[in-house]
Order: C-alpha cells, then structure tokens, then sequence
C-alpha cells in the first residue's frame, strides 16, 4: 500500500504549520510562561493560548471531519491525521484531541470558541482551564504533571476511550517523533568535539539512524489506520507511535547532553509531553490486549 498525499492533503498539513509557525515564531506564551515561572521556582501554571485556540478553529481543525452542512470540512481521519501530526511537531498544548471530538455536539467547539475537556481513560487533561467538561470526568483529582505544560486530573471509574482518541494521540505522538529527529539531527550536524561534529562518530550516527527508522515505521502504521478505520490497526498504530515518540525523544536528548535538559531546549519537553501522551486510555495495555486477543483469535 503506498501513502501518497493529495495536493489538497499537502495543502492543509501546509496551511496548519503555517498557522502554527506564526505563532511559534512570535515566541509561544505557554513556553514563556513556564520559562519564567522555573527561572523564578515556581511551578508554571499552564493555560491554553486562546488566540491560537481562535485561529485553529477558524482554520477547521476542530471542524475537519464535520459534514458541510454542519459547518465542517467534509473531511476524514486521513486529514485529521495529518492535521494532529502537524500539533504534535510543534508541541501545541491544550485538549486538542477532546475539543477535536467535541465539534458538532458541545457549542463553540467547532470554532474554537470553547475548550472542551473530556477523561481519556483514568486522567483528564485541562480540567480547569475547560469551558465544558464532558460527562466521565466527575470526582477529578489534581495530579502533578510530568509535562509542566499539561495539567492533568486523575477520574475515580476509568472511560471507556473511543478510537478515534486513539488514533489521533497516536499522531500527536508520530509528530513528537518527527520534531526529536529533526533535532537531534540538527544538533549532531553543528555540535563540533574533538575538531569534528559529533554527527560523524558511529554511536551518534546510530541514534538518529535508529530514530528516523522507528518515525517511519510508526507514521506508516498511523496513515494506514486512518485509512482502515479498524480497531486493531489503531491499537498497532498507538503502540509504535508511543514507542517512537518517547524513544526518539529520550535519544535527542542523548545526543544533546545536558543542554537538552535546560529550558532553552525543547528536548526535553517533548520527551515530557510524550510520556504524558503515552498514558492515555490506561496506557499500552490496552492496545496490547487488543492486539493479542486478535493474534489469538486468528491462530484458534
């Protein structure tokens, strides 16, 4: 099966980083916050930028897969894919997947005028900051967050987790896993050691080797769900994304050192913000147990 991307696919995965970029570019003000709040001490305190919230809507990325006559795109989980993946590359805070499936049932989600939070298994993402928390969510704890920029609550009864959640933290996850390798890659071309860059010694070469293989693997999975729609190949999907994501971040971090840990390195929030994804519906097992009782139904 080959995944050849339309003009129309290129055009909108384009039209997303554009919009994106324009705000990274600007300095993005959840990164300043937390920036300034670990300089002071402080824990930060995270909040979805609404101006981007604003744009991504007005764009349709909370509409994409509404019919037109409901004010959406028309679109399917090919295109959300590719949109997600984009949000997952330039480390895009907020619920956006819960917003996402909220479009066309709670008001203002479509168009980005409303945060929407939901429990994605046993946590919920952006509690606080949501205009509409769906139902599942009730009896909410405060947990501290690995990833300073996303806060999370934990849900006494564990959701039941729909799909296509699944699928698209999956291309979060494949977005994260392209962003490490690109860094890590960057780094190794321009950090110089022993008169040299570093990108020229075998185990350096190795890493970024390795995590541009497991990118591939895990977007090819990704893109071929998105297409199937079949439980089973999401469940595959989700596992080799996860794996490529918080791997791929944990090697970029290798290859910067301790740079890579400081707050004027990305690295490490990717790394942060991956693991968070990696926890989502219940973690791995779920996907595990539905990929062996799969396994096993074909072999009885």
């Amino acid at each position: 099966m080959r995944f050849q991307l339309t003009d129309e696919q290129k055009a909108l995965r384009a039209a997303v980083r554009d919009v994106v970029g324009r705000f990274l570019s600007a300095g993005p003000s959840w990164l300043v916050a937390a920036r300034g709040g670990a300089a002071k001490g402080l824990s930060p305190a995270p909040a979805v930028d609404r101006g981007l919230w604003s744009a991504l809507g007005e764009l349709g990325v909370f509409s994409l897969r509404l019919s037109e006559a409901e004010g959406g795109a028309g679109l399917g989980l090919p295109e959300a894919v590719l949109v997600f993946e984009e949000l997952g590359w330039a480390l895009v805070p907020g619920p956006l997947v819960a917003t996402h499936l909220a479009a066309g049932v709670v008001p203002g989600a479509a168009t980005g005028e409303a945060v929407v939070a939901a429990a994605d298994g046993s946590l919920v993402e952006w509690l606080d900051e949501a205009d509409v928390v769906m139902p599942g969510a009730e009896g909410a704890v405060a947990m501290r967050s690995v990833d300073p920029l996303t806060p999370v609550h934990r849900v006494p009864a564990p959701a039941r987790v729909e799909p296509v959640a699944v699928l698209l933290t999956a291309a979060e996850q494949v977005g994260t896993a392209g962003r490490v390798c690109g860094l890590a890659v960057q780094h190794a071309r321009a950090r110089e050691q022993f008169g040299q860059p570093i990108g020229a010694f075998q185990a350096v070469k190795h890493l970024c080797a390795q995590s541009l293989v497991r990118v591939e693997v895990a977007r090819a999975a990704v893109y071929a769900a998105a297409v199937t729609g079949d439980a089973v190949d999401i469940a595959a999907a989700r596992l080799l994304a996860d794996e490529a994501a918080v791997r791929g971040a944990r090697d970029c971090l290798q290859v910067h050192g301790g740079m890579g840990f400081t707050w004027e390195s990305e690295v490490h929030l990717h790394l942060k913000r991956a693991w968070v994804r990696a926890r989502r519906g219940g973690g791995g097992t779920e996907s595990e147990e539905l990929l062996a009782a799969d396994l096993a139904g074909r072999a009885g």
